[in-house]
């Protein structure tokens, strides 16, 4: 199967044109599996609640997870992308996994990073995996993070001891160190990883954030198997098979998960 990450620099709150450009951008797509940034079409450092209340929307019946819907179904692949859900008055920074028949669920971001902090409230779903299908039929279970969470080495642990096999991973990365850490990631759980980050700058007023790009797929043995530069705009496509996350064989005699100790580990 083939796996895409999106990367672009959205306009702060201008979500119809963000939308407009994201769907120019995936006309001639053939993949599988679509991860795009988080909060992909509405920016990210906002500087009031307000604003970020004015674009937040609810899941699965919101304008964006409908748009994203019609470009599942156009292009037959899942989708995995960030938005900013409103329910029950209160916000979350969610990821919503999309495929050709409709929406399959959401995941609301655990770990909130800097300002966030000013504004959404922290994610109460768990760390849901998802079966899907890719386009030939073949089932996988797919797992999601949002950006910081990559930070905590359990989100990615707890995913693939669900049986997750590829991780979305939607991001608006600044910090420098996790490029260095998704591989770390991919092989301490040997799963695929996939981090679709975005570029640019964004400001309040008071201070800027510049976001540092180099979107990554990553494989079960901690290789890059592709990388996007830190200011490009576009697409990067790799062709996996998603069931090698299954061997977890380190040696004849040993087992990535058997072989934990949790009766040592303090959590």
């Amino acid at each position: 199967m083939k796996v895409s990450v999106l990367q672009y620099e959205p306009d702060y709150l201008a979500v119809a044109a963000n939308l407009d450009r994201v769907e120019s951008m995936l006309a001639d797509l053939e993949s599988d599996l679509l991860i795009l940034p988080e909060l992909f079409a509405t920016g990210y450092f906002f500087r009031s609640t307000e604003d970020l209340q004015s674009v937040a929307e609810p899941v699965p019946d919101g304008p964006t997870t409908k748009r994203l819907h019609d470009w599942s179904r156009r292009l037959g692949c899942v989708i995995v992308a960030g938005v900013p859900e409103l329910c029950s008055g209160r916000l979350f920074n969610s990821a919503v996994v999309v495929a050709p028949d409709g929406p399959i669920g959401r995941y609301r971001k655990l770990h909130l990073y800097y300002q966030e902090k000013l504004h959404f409230s922290p994610g109460n779903s768990g760390l849901p995996v998802f079966d899907v299908t890719d386009r030939t039929g073949v089932r996988y279970r797919l797992g999601v993070m949002v950006c910081f969470d990559w930070y905590y080495p359990e989100t990615a642990r707890s995913l693939a001891l669900a049986g997750a096999d590829v991780i979305a991973h939607p991001s608006n990365l600044v910090r420098p160190d996790c490029p260095r850490a998704m591989p770390i990631r991919a092989l301490e759980n040997h799963v695929f990883t996939a981090t679709a980050n975005r570029v640019g700058k964004e400001t309040t007023g008071d201070e800027t954030l510049e976001f540092i790009g180099q979107s990554l797929i990553c494989s079960p043995d901690g290789d890059v198997l592709g990388r996007m530069d830190r200011d490009a705009i576009g697409l990067a496509t790799v062709s996996i098979d998603p069931l090698v996350s299954r061997t977890r064989t380190v040696t004849p005699h040993n087992d990535l998960f058997a072989d934990r100790r949790t009766d040592a580990y303090v959590l």
